[in-house]
């Protein structure tokens, strides 16, 4: 026989939780002591590892009950159940994950404005799925479709991601600024860098996605983060500026 608290030594379970277990019926304790401390045999620590496998594997200790007191459990169907289960609830939480990062990003674009972000967002997420994909076909090709794919997204966590949506994010602390001012002319400079990284040759396409992005009504439609035209504005002023002034350099 092994004492409540060498157990709880060996298998880093709380006493507290042993003894729940035994009042609940799901590790009823063969013997105790004259104190009333529960004492424990071999078959009840197997059993014990038992209930901390089926629970590591997300089963309720109701359910583990059922399933370790019934000898003609179908383990099989209980197990592949519980997988589905499992598989739903990794979705959920990928869902979960992605919208916050969205917020992150989101609030990083908006300075810090967190109610703005989520307003954003929130009009964003009310989207109708299949109108939104039937958009994109009716407004792009095939290759262009394959195109889309690579613009930057909110809820993206890849390094291209990041840094357009931190480029955003200075585009709009700095409109104060003068559109060619130097620091407002080295963050254009960057989206063109990053621009011809990511879609070299392709000025086709990044003409028609610039287009649908400075029309509201289109940006919505195509599900594109909400910018303010008065960004919009600021951010077309500040590229025509660093294109003349290239175009001065290059004559």
């Amino acid at each position: 026989m092994i004492h409540i608290k060498e157990v709880a030594k060996q298998t880093k379970i709380t006493v507290r939780t042993l003894r729940y277990y035994d009042q609940i019926g799901l590790l009823t304790v063969s013997s105790k002591t004259e104190g009333g401390h529960r004492l424990y045999t071999e078959e009840d620590l197997k059993r014990l590892q038992q209930i901390q496998f089926l629970k590591g594997i997300g089963c309720g200790l109701k359910d583990i009950k059922v399933m370790l007191s019934d000898p003609k459990w179908n383990w099989s169907i209980s197990l592949k159940s519980q997988l589905v289960y499992i598989m739903e609830e990794q979705d959920k939480l990928k869902g979960i994950e992605s919208s916050l990062r969205e917020l992150i990003n989101g609030m990083a674009v908006e300075g810090g404005d967190d109610y703005l972000a989520l307003q954003k967002l929130i009009r964003l997420s009310t989207t109708n799925k299949s109108r939104l994909q039937s958009y994109r076909e009716s407004m792009f090709n095939d290759m262009e479709l394959e195109l889309l794919k690579r613009v930057p997204k909110m809820r993206g966590e890849d390094p291209d991601s990041l840094e357009w949506i931190a480029l955003l994010g200075q585009i709009k602390r700095h409109m104060k600024n003068d559109p060619a001012s130097l620091r407002v002319q080295n963050i254009v400079r960057r989206m063109l860098e990053k621009q011809m990284e990511d879609f070299n040759d392709e000025e086709e396409f990044i003409n028609k996605l610039w287009d649908i992005r400075k029309s509201p009504m289109q940006s919505e439609k195509l599900g594109l983060y909400p910018i303010e035209q008065e960004v919009l504005d600021f951010m077309e002023r500040a590229y025509e500026i660093y294109i003349s002034s290239l175009q001065k350099s290059t004559t």
